[in-house]
């Protein structure tokens, strides 16, 4: 605690408490998180979504993300957190960052989102084509990698039972 010398001689005793400035930070952040927003750091975003704090300064780079600033400190809100999330899924499924920020973009809290469901949709129609002709060619080459290995361990088999017969 400090006094305040010059109340003091005014005959008015204050007292101050001094607060370090990590208080302070912890502080202003708090307000923001009183006030109903559940903000998240970087690194709590990066672990609790499995990402590493470049890809989220990278998709924040990109226009896909936009955390609030506390100086330098990125904080996340649940908004943030959604299209992260959304991100994610899109990346998952075989997505460009183009088209999940197409998508993204087209949402309208007031609005029927009729357009942006419509975009969801046909890209979504065109992608699961291509993961069916990706899937078909895997399955293709499997067949054939099966096949092969098949051939091969036969090759073997029949190699390997000369040997046995001439050292018995």
């Amino acid at each position: 605690m400090v006094q305040d010398r010059d109340a003091t001689r005014r005959g008015k005793p204050v007292t101050m408490k001094l607060i370090s400035a990590g208080e302070t930070a912890a502080n202003t952040n708090n307000a923001s998180v009183e006030a109903g927003e559940d903000l998240a750091r970087i690194g709590e975003m990066a672990k609790k979504y499995g990402v590493t704090l470049r890809t989220l300064r990278f998709y924040e780079d990109k226009g896909l993300l936009n955390p609030q600033r506390d100086g330098s400190t990125r904080l996340y809100t649940r908004r943030d957190k959604a299209r992260l999330k959304l991100i994610l899924l899109g990346r998952k499924v075989g997505f460009s960052l183009r088209d999940v920020k197409q998508m993204m973009d087209l949402y309208d809290p007031t609005g029927s989102n009729t357009k942006q469901l419509r975009l969801a949709l046909d890209k979504s129609e065109k992608q699961l084509a291509r993961l069916q002709k990706q899937r078909a060619l895997i399955d293709d080459a499997i067949n054939e990698l099966s096949g092969s290995m098949s051939a091969v361990r036969q090759m073997l088999a029949e190699r390997a039972t000369p040997q046995a017969s001439v050292a018995s």
